[in-house]
């Protein structure tokens, strides 16, 4: 499995979650809504998921093995840390 791109769209708004991104797979598979959260131990990924009858979240798609599931946050992660970096600063905020 290859990550063949990474789009990462920046919140607006303040609050633990900084980010929401797509992936794809071999150029030929989409997850889209994986959102960047900033936790107590710093920033992690939560897979995209659904709210069942019971009130419970079940991700909807998810790396099944550790290594697949660290592959995909860690390009994830360098992909928000370089928008993060090349950001052009708000005029209207003090620096």
């Amino acid at each position: 499995m290859n990550i063949t791109d990474v789009r990462i769209r920046k919140m607006t708004k303040e609050g633990n979650m900084k980010a929401i991104a797509s992936v794809t797979l071999d150029n030929e598979f989409a997850i889209h809504d994986i959102k960047i959260i900033e936790g107590e131990n710093g920033l992690f990924i939560a897979m995209p998921s659904r709210k069942t009858p019971e009130g419970q979240y079940r991700d909807i798609a998810h790396p099944i093995s550790q290594g697949a599931r660290d592959m995909l946050q860690t390009a994830i992660l360098d992909e928000y840390e370089k928008v993060l970096s090349s950001s052009i600063p708000d005029p209207l905020q003090p620096e």
